[in-house]
């Protein structure tokens, strides 16, 4: 099983993104240029952790350390800017950026935390919360898209205020990946 653990976005903010994702599509189908693999707006999310490869038999044990992990507030987060990992000028990922409240990145760290004794090594590289717009193989930007997403790269794509994360199985199909929710965690839990 493919896992990876992730803050959903509310319609309102999908649909915003579907709008820029439907116009950007056309336009590199125009310039005929195949080096853009974008990603569908059904399966934007926020990725906490990306756990890999997990054998069957492992997943209680994932979802009972996941139901563990709490928060006191709820996350919060405006979605706003474009940008690209490298660079513009080599890209290999298309992203929209984010301003998010603290507790992000502590429940990214806890969500990390309570997989690492399940044999999940912790990620390397900095927790850098976006959501992938696109995929470019070879590393190449078509002028025209280039522009396009320059006039958009201030843009606000609304927010969105959550208490919950899930666990999500990507099964990679020559069509994309297909995501399930496999279960849904809520980290901050009401006292009575």
């Amino acid at each position: 099983m493919r896992l990876f653990v992730a803050l959903q976005i509310p319609a309102a903010v999908r649909e915003s993104f579907a709008t820029l994702l439907s116009q950007l599509r056309s336009i590199s189908a125009e310039a005929k240029d195949k080096s853009a693999r974008w990603v569908r707006p059904e399966n934007l999310h926020v990725t906490l952790k990306f756990i890999g490869e997990a054998a069957p038999e492992k997943l209680s044990s994932i979802q009972n350390v996941l139901a563990a992990v709490r928060s006191p507030t709820p996350v919060s987060i405006s979605f706003h800017g474009l940008g690209f990992f490298s660079n513009e000028k080599h890209p290999r990922v298309f992203w929209a950026g984010m301003d998010a409240s603290p507790n992000l990145q502590t429940l990214a760290a806890d969500v990390e935390q309570s997989l690492e004794p399940l044999g999940f090594p912790r990620e390397q590289r900095p927790f850098a919360p976006h959501l992938t717009l696109a995929r470019f193989e070879p590393s190449r930007l078509h002028e025209k898209l280039r522009a396009t997403i320059q006039e958009n790269s201030s843009r606000n794509f609304g927010s969105h205020v959550t208490s919950e994360f899930h666990l999500i199985e990507s099964k990679l199909k020559p069509s994309g990946a297909e995501y399930t929710t496999l279960q849904t965690f809520r980290f901050v839990v009401a006292e009575a």
